[in-house]
């Protein structure tokens, strides 16, 4: 008897046991439930806490560096200062480096020659001497790490000085990007190493016996704007103007040149502005001067009136006697019965 009253307590004790255990589980489960309807996972939560950065509103840039404002502003005082392109035509400019020793030869007399032609510019310097050998548009470091066929090659000329000395120096025609803006030209010396240099173009002229180009008709033609070849002119004499491109710039002819017309043809007389001339080329046939004393006069034939002809003039100013090769542009519009 007592060893069966053991065994039932036992059992019922058992029961017991399993029946909280069975009740526990079922709250449990009951509250995961509950806190899982009603509470966020840890992950999502963690996700909304942590702070949002603010996306700048639509116009708005973000902070800037020191550097990126410096350049910012350089890029908008490149803007402001720079001119627009001008009309196709020739133009002095003075051109400005950062550098003493690299700069325009005096005889420019602080004016260098610029020519526009279909909006492209090139600026025309000669130096003081041989000693730079090559430039590029660009920084010395690009220059180093291209083909030397991509630097800017010199041309010797000749440039005559206000006390009538000649000296041979080397010149570059430069691309210019824009009128006063600053812009790299690395230069390479006779020693072959590359200096960066910064150099400006600005203060834009008319060049001497250059119309603004667009106000007449001899302007256009100085811009390299063929007009219709004009000859209707009657037999007679004429004043018209007469535009001289090419050449170093320096040289100039009187603006107004007498004009024959006859049934054989048209004939212009050019004086030059020196009297070291001894001789003009024109399609192929040589003219010699048609006078002694003073500056060089000839008289040559004109094929037609508002069109680019070709000529040759043989200067012996310098040491040894140079062709240079020149246009002449004769402008219809101009011309007047001579007195």
């Amino acid at each position: 008897m007592p060893g069966d009253y053991r065994e039932e307590r036992n059992t019922m004790k058992r029961e017991v046991i399993r029946w909280i255990r069975g009740a526990l589980i079922g709250a449990a489960a009951v509250f995961l439930m509950g806190c899982g309807a009603g509470s966020t996972p840890v992950s999502d939560q963690a996700e909304r806490d942590v702070p949002v950065q603010e996306q700048p509103e639509s116009g708005e840039s973000e902070e800037k560096t020191p550097e990126e404002v410096q350049d910012a502003e350089e890029k908008q005082g490149m803007k402001e200062n720079r001119e627009e392109v001008p009309k196709d035509g020739v133009y002095t400019v003075t051109f400005e480096t950062d550098s003493s020793m690299f700069h325009l030869n005096e005889s420019c007399e602080g004016r260098a020659r610029l020519t526009v032609e279909d909006g492209a510019m090139t600026v025309h310097i000669p130096l003081v001497s041989k000693s730079i050998v090559g430039l590029f548009p660009g920084s010395a470091g690009e220059a180093r790490s291209v083909d030397e066929s991509e630097w800017l090659q010199p041309v010797t000329e000749t440039v005559t000085y206000s006390d009538g000395y000649t000296e041979e120096v080397y010149s570059f025609d430069v691309p210019v990007p824009a009128i006063g803006v600053e812009f790299e030209l690395a230069l390479i010396g006779t020693k072959g190493k590359w200096y960066d240099h910064m150099v400006r173009v600005s203060d834009l002229k008319p060049a001497e016996g250059e119309a603004v180009p667009g106000e007449d008709g001899g302007a256009k033609a100085a811009a390299g704007k063929k007009a219709q070849p004009q000859t209707a002119l009657e037999n007679g004499t004429y004043r018209v103007k007469v535009t001289l491109l090419g050449g170093t710039g320096r040289a100039k002819i009187d603006s107004t040149a007498r004009l024959t017309v006859s049934d054989e043809g048209m004939v212009a007389r050019i004086v030059w502005s020196s009297p070291w001339y001894d001789y003009m080329v024109v399609e192929g046939a040589r003219y010699e001067p048609v006078n002694e004393n003073g500056n060089s006069v000839f008289e040559i034939p004109v094929s037609a009136l508002d069109v680019e002809i070709p000529v040759t003039a043989d200067t012996v100013a310098m040491s040894t006697p140079h062709e240079i090769e020149y246009t002449l542009v004769f402008d219809s519009a101009s011309a007047e019965p001579a007195a």
